[in-house]
């Protein structure tokens, strides 16, 4: 019996004459009928790999040996500033979109599904929706919105408990992830600093809140992944660790941050970009139980076949065991049971059985 290779963060985008005339028309999301450009009103960016697009990610999963992978939600897609109306539309269809693609090819994909927490009664409705209809099991959060009246909140904001308390209801694997940086942080958009500094920063700002108040274990059936390694909250907790001690004041009522250290329920993914990194996540987290196997393909930030960047899907984990941080054994661990503890938790079976394959999971 063989260990899969799980990628644990992809993503996936939809054909062109698959996305609704009424994103196009309105100007919410789109792609070029040259599938060259993703494109949202005054934005657009290139598609950079042919891997962006199902069938060619199949090949690129299959030339790269990649058993399964886990697709989230595109980030463009979460909703901030829409109308409500548009909002429900555009969420709904990227929801309805990943869950055929499960359903299409469940030994391939396993999906995730997105809502807007800035409308808590409809975001709950969405979540029924989507794990009772659509047998989805993976909620994609953003690590910030944009409240009903234009104001900009943390993920884990105390309007928020209504759709933690579902996912927890439901035992959901959740996957937090940022972008929107350039709406709410006052910086001209140079040199894609939203991208190589803000969102590490973003998602520092969402661990923050969801250690502090003890999420982890106020919602024990919730497993709860950051995307791109939490790369700053491994570096940040002494900081975060001396001002909790050295300004008690401002902490009532809240858990010391290193609490959370190695906690089952907080995970993280690979994609730190160095060994050095990952050096210091292993280290920070006792071991490599919560670390996954994250490759955020097929964007140019992932960890994707290229020349100029000397790189391959995979090359930072072989890199960690030539260099020593992790053993092979850890190497196939990550790639494969800590990415199904995350899914499943205790609740390994059905996953097993969707993606049929004879796999070790000792």
């Amino acid at each position: 019996m063989n260990h899969l290779r799980i990628n644990g963060h992809s993503h996936l985008l939809p054909y062109p004459e698959e996305i609704p005339s009424y994103l196009k028309e309105k100007e919410i999301f789109w792609i070029d009928e040259d599938r060259e450009y993703m494109l949202q009103k005054n934005w657009k960016r290139p598609v950079t790999d042919s891997s962006f697009f199902l069938n060619e990610k199949l090949e690129w999963m299959d030339r790269n040996k990649i058993d399964h992978s886990v697709v989230l939600n595109l980030s463009q897609l979460y909703g901030n500033g829409l109308r409500i109306s548009d909002m429900k539309h555009a969420l709904r269809f990227q929801n309805d979109f990943n869950a055929k693609v499960q359903h299409d090819h469940p030994d391939k994909f396993t999906c995730g599904f997105v809502v807007h927490a800035g409308f808590i009664d409809g975001a709950c409705w969405e979540i029924e929706r989507c794990v009772e209809e659509l047998g989805l099991q993976v909620l994609c959060l953003p690590t910030h919105y944009m409240d009903s009246i234009g104001q900009w909140r943390g993920i884990f904001d105390i309007e928020t408990a209504p759709i933690l308390e579902l996912a927890n209801k439901y035992k959901l694997a959740v996957e937090v992830h940022p972008y929107d940086g350039e709406k709410f942080i006052a910086l001209q958009n140079t040199a894609w600093r939203f991208h190589l500094i803000w969102m590490i920063a973003q998602c520092a700002d969402a661990y923050h809140f969801y250690t502090l108040q003890g999420l982890y274990e106020k919602y024990p059936d919730i497993r709860m992944c950051f995307a791109h390694g939490g790369q700053l909250n491994h570096l940040n907790i002494g900081r975060r660790t001396q001002g909790f001690d050295g300004r008690p004041d401002l902490f009532e009522g809240m858990e010391r941050p290193r609490k959370a250290i190695g906690h089952p329920n907080i995970f993280f993914d690979t994609l730190v970009h160095d060994t050095f990194s990952l050096d210091l996540m292993v280290r920070r987290q006792n071991g490599t139980d919560q670390i996954i196997l994250g490759l955020d393909d097929p964007y140019p930030l992932g960890e994707m076949e290229s020349e100029a960047q000397s790189s391959y899907p995979g090359k930072l984990l072989d890199l960690a065991v030539e260099e020593g941080i992790i053993s092979p054994q850890q190497h196939k661990e990550i790639w494969h049971d800590n990415v199904i503890s995350w899914l499943c938790g205790d609740n390994q079976e059905a996953f097993l059985n969707r993606v049929n394959k004879n796999v070790n999971v000792d």
